[in-house]
């Protein structure tokens, strides 16, 4: 830690893609950044279609690098304004868009000892296998604390009338209560 980092805010830093999970770890990260009286740093990591490889690949896409940042931009923007509204966190708040890979990129922002990175735990069961690799980089590869945030029963209950409307079951609403 240098010197310059002593005297830093608290950082409590959070994985943002606009996924139910990563909507669930923004509000989590927003009441820990409260209670820690510390800056939330919603970080949303973009890779360009087709990853870095078909970039360099094609001429074009270099053209579409900058379209693919604002893109990214006002995703992360849409997603602050959806969860805090014009009430904002409550907290100072320091948006981040970062280009590269998900994992390695919120760990290389959340650099200092006493940062907090949160991120969404990914879904329960056989899914784990494929949707946690995020939550499972980050818990490996950090050097602060991580929180990784169970995805909300409601994830669950969505899934669920996805799946009954896939295989076109009938859905009773009374379930979704």
């Amino acid at each position: 830690m240098s010197g310059d980092d002593a005297c830093a805010p608290v950082r409590v830093v959070v994985g943002v893609s606009g996924s139910l999970g990563s909507v669930t770890a923004l509000s989590r990260a927003a009441a820990e950044a409260r209670r820690r009286d510390a800056e939330l740093w919603p970080v949303l990591v973009w890779e360009p279609p087709g990853g870095e490889l078909a970039t360099r690949r094609s001429p074009a896409s270099v053209l579409l690098v900058d379209e693919w940042r604002r893109m990214a931009r006002q995703r992360l923007l849409d997603v602050l304004e959806e969860v805090f509204g014009d009430a904002g966190p409550g907290t100072p708040v320091n948006g981040l868009v970062v280009r590269g890979t998900p994992g390695l990129s919120l760990v290389e922002v959340a650099d200092r000892e006493d940062d907090v990175l949160v991120v969404g735990a990914g879904r329960r069961g056989w899914h784990r296998a494929f949707s946690g690799r995020v939550a499972r980089y980050c818990l490996s590869h950090a050097h602060c604390p991580v929180l990784a945030v169970p995805p909300s029963p409601l994830e669950e209950t969505l899934a669920s009338a996805h799946r009954r409307n896939s295989w076109h079951l009938p859905l009773d609403s009374r379930q979704l209560s």
